[in-house]
């Protein structure tokens, strides 16, 4: 694969504010295995190759299990997970690929079963946030692995 452009050359302030964005998930009230696997799974529904591959990196540097990993597109019949996190990728999924006629009220209310007002929100916007990044990676073909050395990703001992 071939990147076409390379984005965060040609738009280095819009890519710092999308850094930024990004970035304030450190404050979040969500944990941080949930935005990985988050992260993860809007990227797979994306085919957002370059994303996958980083945070699949991230999430296994920061201890996640291979298992798990690759359970994640399998959730649903996973015992893996607990409802706290089918609850969040349950949201992940429906704010992806939002249905015709908008989101569900029992998805709506599963989530809210799980997560605060304020953790609702806050995953709202991490999920904007990975959509945003799968859009402009997938549109400019970027090459998985290829920041690697940038991001610190070549710890995670995966090839």
């Amino acid at each position: 694969m071939t990147q076409r452009i390379n984005y965060m050359q040609q738009s280095p302030e819009f890519t710092k504010k999308m850094m930024d964005f990004s970035n304030a998930e450190k404050d979040s009230s969500i944990e941080e295995t949930i935005l990985h696997l988050v992260h993860i799974r809007a990227s797979q529904m994306n085919g957002c190759g370059f994303c996958v591959d980083m945070h699949v990196k991230q999430a296994k540097i920061h201890g996640e299990s291979e298992l798990r990993l690759y359970h994640l597109p399998i959730w649903r019949e996973s015992t893996l997970f607990s409802p706290r996190e089918r609850a969040a990728l349950a949201w992940t999924e429906i704010l992806t690929k939002l249905p015709e006629h908008g989101v569900p009220d029992e998805v709506y209310d599963r989530a809210r079963g799980q997560l605060s007002e304020k953790e609702l929100s806050d995953l709202s916007f991490s999920i904007m946030a990975i959509n945003a990044w799968n859009r402009i990676n997938v549109g400019f073909k970027t090459v998985p692995g290829s920041a690697d050395a940038a991001f610190g990703l070549s710890k995670a001992g995966l090839k």
